[in-house]
């Protein structure tokens, strides 16, 4: 286990894998749009994750749900400063899940402590020079296009490869516009441009992002491809809520292999999960 350069000092002093709750302040995530829209339930909800276990609470004010359009800058910013703020005050870690380098510094300046990225810098050609300019840890995820046109942008040679490979000319970029390697963390971008079965190739061939050799960022919760492989005899996918256990199932999988972080709605049975893993590690050590 080994993390970003950047990271909170008592994060950075655990060996076990960490635990980011997703926080939408969105009324359209694919899944949990509109639960979390209004401010103070928002706030509400993250106090609840640092409780239940979060490491970490990443604040998004975007949708990145398929075929979601883009919001303004002034929209984002409303959504996520007041609730960057509230849980800032509340010593909790928070990171800002955000393509913008404007939300960005605006999130950073209230006291935010990661860049969480999906577009890993190609979406506003201001990121990647910010997040130079600060010491803090950045997530680069794969990305291809934005959510509206991902859907066409799926051919793959081998997958797992490729997305290795293009996560790594990502990485490349990052660091020639000055980011530290040493504070980059790698996200493959399960359900971002590649089909529900193209997902399962990374995960089951994740010591190719291990090459990398940097700390990787696990984001599966609640994703299409588990309502897919959990569907009924008629073909109807799962429900979100009927996700949670095969969530966690993939969370002790990544635990067990030494991931930096998976990223939840289900803070509690993901951090559960991990804590078994760590007490049969340290069993066997």
């Amino acid at each position: 286990m080994f993390h970003p350069q950047g990271l909170p000092s008592h994060l950075s002093a655990l060996d076990r894998t960490l635990v980011m709750g997703v926080l939408n302040v969105t009324p359209d995530s694919f899944s949990d749009g509109g639960l979390f829209h209004d401010t103070s339930i928002a706030i509400e909800h993250g106090r609840a994750m640092a409780n239940h276990g979060a490491d970490i609470v990443d604040i998004g004010g975007e949708s990145t749900r398929p075929g979601s359009d883009r919001i303004s800058l002034d929209e984002e910013l409303a959504r996520v400063l007041p609730v960057v703020e509230a849980l800032v005050a509340d010593d909790i870690v928070v990171s800002i899940d955000t393509m913008r380098a404007e939300v960005a510094k605006a999130c950073v300046d209230c006291g935010a402590a990661i860049v969480n990225d999906i577009s890993g810098g190609k979406a506003d050609p201001a990121m990647l020079p910010y997040v130079a300019s600060i010491e803090k840890p950045f997530v680069l995820m794969h990305w291809r296009g934005h959510s509206n046109v991902m859907a066409q942008l799926t051919e793959y040679d081998d997958v797992a490869r490729d997305v290795a490979a293009e996560i790594s000319e990502q990485v490349s970029q990052a660091v020639h516009a000055g980011i530290a390697r040493d504070r980059i963390v790698i996200d493959p971008g399960i359900g971002f441009a590649k089909t529900t079965q193209q997902n399962w190739p990374i995960i089951q061939e994740l010591e190719i992002l291990d090459e990398l050799e940097l700390p990787v960022l696990w984001g599966v919760s609640r994703k299409k491809f588990l309502g897919e492989l959990l569907a009924n005899d008629s073909g109807e996918l799962r429900d979100m809520a009927g996700r949670e256990a095969a969530t966690t199932a993939l969370s002790t999988y990544f635990a067990l292999a030494g991931a930096w972080a998976v990223r939840v709605h289900d803070v509690r049975a993901s951090r559960d999960a991990i804590e078994v893993v760590e007490r049969l590690g340290r069993h066997h050590a």
